[in-house]
């Protein structure tokens, strides 16, 4: 028996995705629940798993090429006989039959470079054993001239490649990279986006972490980081000014009864913000572990479409890159997001004396169509007593 390998259901909205890697070629036997290709979305990469035991029969949709909800990827032939089935079959990316000295192509990209009359012996293959994909064929097109016919090396062109020196590179963009900067322009274009600022003295979670982090970690196998004092701050503001947990949708504010706080991170495919759900309910070492987790999920590719939606708020920590100021882009259709910076050391004067303590500024972007100045303030001046008295946290106030 032989089962099809469709593209899954992708999330709300997306209904597109990019074969990123097959993990397997025809003729490879196939575990349950084996990974055998990974897409990529303009939201998160996923992995598309065996759904029996076999061998991998035939692929259809080369690495580099688009591909819609539902539609096939290739074939799965089941059972001990799957073997030797599978090598009778014909390969469906058996490239197409190309004249003597042109490199071997798929249909979808034979295609393409026909119709744009283009040279296949001047593109460099950067897929398996040199394959030419899609995505090569674009980056070509994408260029100042594509050639046409077999290359003549110009004079300016002779002179770079004499010294060994690239001065440029281009590639394409990922969907998930396309994907961010669309919606942080829609961010921009669409809401009324201001930063208050103020400064947090850290003095006191300092204390905090180093008297009890050794204690902390043995009971509960985590570290105590700055990033759960922050988490119950924001919830403390939100639930002071609801306005910052709002969002706006045509005519009507929606406010929100829940804490969903999405904790920005950076990933090898790009921002990404995976959601904390109902954080209001969880303790400093649930925090904790669930911020550890989805980071390792994040970095492995292994978000899901649940792990990054529905958030409410968005703490971004730029400080772990050194930012000592920023703006951050509000994460839409969010109204606010508060940016957590470097720690440094400053003079502060404290009661008429001259103290050094260590400091962090911190940003406060809202959409102003929904949330006034002054409750922008009162929001940012609740997070900076909450940091500087973290007992506050302890006995809600």
């Amino acid at each position: 028996m032989t089962l099809d390998i469709t593209v899954p259901e992708l999330g709300e909205s997306v209904t597109e995705a990019t074969v990123a890697k097959w993990f397997k070629a025809p003729g490879e036997a196939v575990a349950l629940d084996e990974p055998l290709v990974e897409l990529e979305t303009d939201k998160v990469a996923l992995e598309v798993n065996a759904a029996s035991a076999g061998v991998l029969a035939d692929i259809t949709v080369d690495e580099g090429e688009d591909v819609a909800v539902g539609a096939v990827l290739g074939h799965l032939a089941e059972g001990p006989s799957a073997v030797k089935a599978a090598a009778a079959k014909p390969k469906a990316m058996t490239p197409v039959a190309a004249p003597a000295g042109t490199p071997a192509l798929s249909p979808a990209v034979r295609k393409l470079i026909e119709e744009h009359s283009l040279d296949a012996n001047s593109i460099s293959g950067s897929g398996k054993d040199g394959r030419i994909l899609k995505g090569d064929v674009l980056k070509l097109m994408a260029a100042p001239s594509a050639p046409k016919a077999p290359a003549i090396t110009e004079p300016v062109a002779s002179v770079t490649a004499a010294a060994g020196s690239v001065r440029e590179e281009r590639v394409p963009m990922s969907r998930l990279r396309q994907r961010v900067a669309e919606r942080l322009k829609e961010a921009q274009n669409t809401a009324a986006m201001l930063t208050t600022f103020n400064e947090a003295d850290m003095t006191g979670i300092r204390a905090v972490r180093a008297k009890y982090r050794d204690a902390f970690e043995q009971k509960h196998g985590v570290r105590l980081g700055f990033m759960s004092f922050f988490v119950k701050a924001a919830i403390a503001a939100l639930k002071d000014i609801p306005a910052v947990n709002a969002e706006i949708d045509g005519a009507d504010i929606v406010y929100k009864k829940y804490y969903h706080i999405g904790v920005a991170v950076s990933a090898p495919q790009g921002l990404v913000v995976p959601v904390l759900r109902d954080a209001d309910t969880l303790g400093f070492a649930e925090i904790e572990k669930s911020i550890a987790a989805l980071g390792t999920k994040a970095r492995d590719g292994k978000l899901s479409m649940e792990d990054l939606s529905s958030g409410t708020f968005t703490i971004s920590n730029g400080g772990v890159f050194g930012s000592l100021m920023s703006t951050p882009i509000l994460n839409p259709p969010q109204s606010g997001i508060l940016g957590m910076h470097k720690i440094e050391e400053r003079p502060i004067a404290i009661e008429g004396e001259i103290h050094i303590r260590p400091m962090m500024y911190l940003a406060l972007s809202y959409d102003h169509r929904l949330i006034d100045g002054s409750e922008a303030v009162k929001f940012l001046v609740r997070i900076k007593e909450c940091i500087e008295a973290p007992e506050r946290l302890l006995l809600d106030l």
